[in-house]
């Protein structure tokens, strides 16, 4: 069938005709904070992908990598995310102004299941918060809160089918352009040696 044959789901009932109801412990499983399980998690977690939306419904996921315990839970229902320095487009925090929801997902390295986390969040530029969160005697830029709404284990099939944490899978990165390079070349504003010398003095001089 070509993708002009195909027919596109409208509404539930639809949808309900390919995909069952869910499992009593796949419905009950969500949680409107965080217990032990998430804490102790969200603890042993270095990466997470942040989900929001402006206010005219254009979605941003953005990647967030820090040390394991980077993300702060001071009680069971709020994270502090420090925010550290990046390419400034601050797409995530101009969604976060205008429309305060927001989801997230956390992976733990070696684990094949993830944390879902969704809730409002709110910009913080306080100095002495801020410092709290310094690495290498520098402070984060804001502290971004989440007000925890919802929150579930999520099952490791994805990345079981994806084989994510198998070495035999890693892909030769001297098979792909660099980021300079593409960079370079997908913005037409400087030459590829410029930008690969600005991105590795980036990656060296700017992580924190």
């Amino acid at each position: 069938m070509s993708q002009s044959e195909a027919r596109t789901i409208v509404g539930l009932e639809n949808l309900r005709q390919i995909y069952k109801e869910p499992r009593a412990a796949a419905r009950l499983k969500a949680l409107d904070r965080l217990d032990d399980f998430c804490k102790n998690f969200i603890a042993l977690s270095p990466f997470f992908v942040l989900a929001s939306c402006s206010d005219q419904g254009h979605v941003d996921a953005s990647p967030r990598g820090d040390q394991p315990g980077f993300v702060r839970v001071p009680d069971d229902h709020t994270l502090f995310i420090p925010d550290r320095p990046g390419n400034n487009r601050i797409d995530s925090m101009r969604n976060i102004l205008s429309n305060p929801g927001v989801g997230m997902i956390f992976f733990v390295p070696g684990f094949n299941e993830t944390l879902r986390i969704n809730g409002t969040a709110a910009i913080l530029q306080d100095p002495g918060l801020c410092a709290e969160f310094t690495v290498n005697g520098k402070p984060a830029l804001s502290v971004t809160r989440v007000s925890v709404r919802k929150v579930f284990f999520h099952c490791g099939k994805a990345l079981m089918r994806s084989r994510l944490w198998d070495p035999m899978t890693y892909v030769d990165r001297s098979t792909f352009p660099s980021h300079g390079r593409i960079l370079a070349e997908q913005t037409k504003t400087i030459s590829v040696e410029e930008s690969e010398a600005y991105v590795a003095r980036s990656y060296r001089e700017r992580l924190y």
